[in-house]
């Protein structure tokens, strides 16, 4: 199953398209890639649990990009990610390079890019998040994210790589001279970090950002609170003709044409994935989700 997902997943044609340069995707476009990305192989899963899947991933990645010291670490989350990604194919040399193609093509694009462009590239990722404040518990219990589904930044800890700990003001003259220093208290603790991420095919990324948040067993849910459910409610996309919309499906529409999704071998009808502790849990879960955070999965074909 993973060897098909991730075989999909960085398959040459979707990821040129994917490098090609344009706008963000919107939420439903980005849902129906991830669904299709998720049936890659002979799993399936039900509605209610593509949709806790999908909280999931969109949280945990909002709080990832949140967090990070500095903008320019969003790239170590990535390589993070893709480190990940290549321990589970370690033993298939094939998809191996299919990962490690996408890997060059990270560094050779966004490593030349200024702190500014990828101040921008943050940006524009948090303003796609920012009304979504969907609780997990894993966040809850490590008081990360609040009880109304935000999430709380540290006072604490290492600085960003290239910065200073806080707690001296320096005065300088018109010639750049320095004359006058001042010191003040600061409510966290504030360390230097001992090194940078390595931003190479290989290395030490320092970043944890982007690890595996399970390293511990515990159970995971998301629910909406009620204030999160009017939020949500209030950030519900305008349902006004979009005259991109034509031309956003089309590229999809050929796009996800090109995956090789992979079908059951003869007589084989795959198997299916709850997230859930039970069907009946399952079945609530998909009659009590605010219809604004459905992302329904659009239907579209490729053709010629």
């Amino acid at each position: 199953v993973m060897n098909d997902i991730i075989t999909t997943m960085f398959n040459k044609k979707f990821m040129e398209e994917l490098f090609k340069p344009q706008d963000l995707y919107s939420k439903k476009a980005l849902r129906t890639v991830y669904d299709r990305l998720a049936h890659a192989s002979i799993m399936r899963l039900n509605q209610a649990s593509m949709d806790k899947l999908y909280d999931l991933m969109t949280m945990a990645f909002k709080y990832q990009v949140l967090l990070c010291p500095r903008p320019r670490d969003i790239l170590l989350v990535t390589f993070n990610h893709l480190d990940a990604i290549k321990d589970f194919i370690s033993d298939a040399p094939g998809i191996l390079n299919q990962v490690d193609e996408t890997f060059r093509r990270l560094i050779e694009t966004y490593n030349c890019l200024s702190d500014g462009e990828f101040q921008l590239i943050r940006q524009t990722l948090l303003i796609f998040f920012q009304d979504m404040h969907i609780r997990v518990s894993i966040f809850l219990k490590d008081k990360v994210q609040n009880s109304n589904g935000r999430f709380v930044l540290p006072i604490s800890g290492p600085v960003p790589w290239g910065t200073e700990v806080p707690g001296l003001i320096r005065i300088f003259n018109h010639k750049g001279v320095e004359v006058k220093r001042a010191e003040f208290t600061t409510a966290g603790n504030y360390v230097t970090p001992q090194r940078e991420g390595s931003f190479e095919l290989y290395g030490d990324r320092v970043l944890k950002l982007g690890t595996n948040m399970y390293s511990v067993t515990r159970p995971v849910e998301t629910h909406m609170s009620g204030s999160s459910k009017n939020l949500a409610s209030q950030a519900k996309e305008n349902i006004a003709p979009n005259p991109l919309a034509k031309e956003e499906l089309n590229f999809l529409a050929r796009l996800l044409g090109g995956l090789d999704i992979q079908k059951p071998a003869g007589g084989e009808t795959g198997f299916r994935l709850n997230l859930f502790t039970t069907d009946e849990e399952e079945e609530h879960a998909a009659q009590t989700r605010p219809e604004e955070l459905s992302y329904k999965v659009i239907n579209i074909e490729a053709t010629q």
